[in-house]
């Protein structure tokens, strides 16, 4: 027993005993490929059998942000462990690839057991809806470091894809289609401005029960990022998908230009799909402008796809029976890789 590192703040044995908790929950996350599990200094993945000619492994990290604080507020902890693997896998998958492993990391102050298994029963329940295992990860415990009760979290992805296959952008030509798969609200960005809008301006309380939302409005905000990933790899092996986009960080404006050629833009119709309260309610009570909104929020879709038109209705009605809604939301026109809504 390290009795001098924990008086310290530091509880090794602590963080052995979860471990050995979640070892099953882990287990269950196991796909062909995991060797070993969870506790040696590094996760082992054999891609022998992967039916691949060209394999190109493909890798992405991210993290929860400041909607970390929705969570510290209201005591939970587990859809944030879903919103760690939905920010990773749902960037791999945007040139194509399949989610293969997933790796995390959990920092802090004082190590919490209840927190750390939330979090992590959070992080499976992700990789199990992406396919993925959970080969590893490490929790931190840095004393003085975050104030009480409060955490940091960040992920690792990596994904196959076959490389001719890699999904680029480079065909995307004008009268090609946008299809914008819909979004369980926010998702994981925006959180800073969202909390000075609400909260900072005491207009609202994170237990504030607002008639348009089901839940408290705390509870509507943490609601976790969607994982796009089988619907896509669904549709992608039917279909030719031309270019993908992830709307995180930077919005519907800066995030589609990312996968567009030159010579092209896209025209969003705003008025084209549904969008949630939430929406309207930090937009009005923030008197934040629609430019503002669409280059910071996903604004109800949180992924774009780019198709051939003689292909989209057949793509939308595949989704429909995968749970996903989806609707045509723009089309590629002459321009110099922007958005204009």
């Amino acid at each position: 027993m390290a009795k001098f590192y924990k008086a310290a703040g530091v509880d090794i044995d602590l963080a052995d005993q979860i471990v050995e908790k979640i070892k099953p929950l882990i287990k269950e996350t196991s796909i062909p490929g995991v060797i070993g599990e969870i506790g040696g200094f590094g996760g082992l993945f054999s891609l022998t059998g992967q039916k691949y000619q060209e394999p190109v492994l493909v890798s992405g990290t991210d993290g929860v942000g400041t909607k970390l604080k929705i969570a510290f507020a209201l005591n939970k902890h587990d859809s944030v462990g879903i919103d760690l693997v939905a920010m990773c896998v749902n960037d791999i998958i945007t040139c194509g690839a399949k989610p293969l492993f997933f790796l995390d990391y959990i920092s802090m102050g004082k190590l919490s057991e209840k927190v750390t298994i939330d979090l992590i029963k959070g992080i499976i329940a992700g990789c199990k809806m992406a396919n993925c295992a959970l080969v590893g990860g490490e929790t931190a415990q840095m004393p003085g470091f975050y104030p009480g009760g409060e955490y940091n979290l960040a992920g690792f992805a990596v994904g196959i894809v076959e490389r001719s296959k890699i999904i680029e952008g480079k065909e995307i030509k004008e009268g090609d289609l946008v299809v914008g798969l819909t979004s369980n609200g926010l998702h994981s960005n925006g959180f800073s401005l969202v909390r000075k809008v609400l909260f900072e301006s005491n207009k609202y309380k994170i237990e504030d029960k607002i008639s348009s939302f089901k839940r408290l409005l705390g509870e509507e905000l943490l609601v976790p990022t969607k994982i796009y990933v089988q619907p896509i790899l669904h549709i992608s092996k039917k279909y030719k998908i031309l270019g993908i986009a992830h709307i995180t960080g930077g919005g519907i404006i800066e995030n589609i230009p990312r996968v567009l050629p030159e010579g092209v833009s896209i025209q969003i119709d705003q008025k084209s799909w549904p969008k949630s309260y939430l929406f309207s309610l930090i937009q009005k009570e923030g008197n934040i402008s629609d430019e503002e909104m669409y280059h910071t929020f996903n604004m109800g879709i949180g992924m774009v796809l780019i198709v051939h038109g003689n292909e989209v209705l057949e793509i939308i009605k595949e989704l429909k029976l995968m749970d996903c809604d989806s609707y045509i939301i723009g089309k590629v026109i002459k321009g110099n890789k922007q958005v204009i809504i």
